[in-house]
């Protein structure tokens, strides 16, 4: 009986030494500030800030500010870049969502040089922007998934262009 006892302890004595080591690495992960997985918006170079419900006239063009932001240490090629082959930044509601884009005024971009080519000016949006929207609501609620279209760059690359998508609730009445 003393040697099933002994044994006993034994692998109690491990199952909490590995229960222990378990909780330590959990711990130590959880500490470490490294998520496992990022959700999808937090890795988009541009996010889309707001509104998220409108309520407008139904039928009536009207005006909707659309704010966003550019992750920091990017920038985004403007409405109008400055080189013809540059992509510029472009946004849209898709055909058949109830709201029709009547037009957008983009602000003007910053001027910029980068250290590759101090001789080369970019006109591009950093950090906060504001598009100026005029939005027609057909009557109805309807959720509107509207795309910015970009590309961004760091200070040494530019990253193949890609679309945040920007959901909307928009009520005309």
């Amino acid at each position: 009986m003393t040697i099933a006892m002994t044994a006993g302890k034994k692998i109690a004595g491990l199952v909490i030494a590995l229960t222990g080591l378990c909780a330590a690495a959990a711990f130590a992960q959880f500490i470490s500030g490294r998520p496992r997985s990022r959700p999808a918006e937090e890795n988009q170079a541009v996010r889309y800030l707001y509104p998220e419900q409108l309520t407008l006239p139904a039928g009536k063009a009207s005006p909707v500010s659309l704010h966003f932001r550019v992750a920091q240490g990017l920038h985004i090629n403007s409405h109008a870049p400055s080189e013809s082959f540059l992509i510029p930044t472009v946004f849209s509601i898709p055909a058949g969502s109830g709201v029709r884009l009547e037009s957008a005024r983009y602000p003007q971009g910053a001027n910029i040089a980068l250290p590759a080519d101090p001789n080369t000016r970019l006109n591009v949006y950093t950090g906060d922007f504001v598009i100026q929207a005029r939005l027609v609501a057909s009557p109805g609620d309807h959720l509107v998934k509207g795309e910015l279209r970009y590309q961004a760059c760091d200070q040494t690359q530019c990253m193949p262009p890609k679309t945040t998508v920007v959901v909307m609730d928009v009520i005309g009445r």
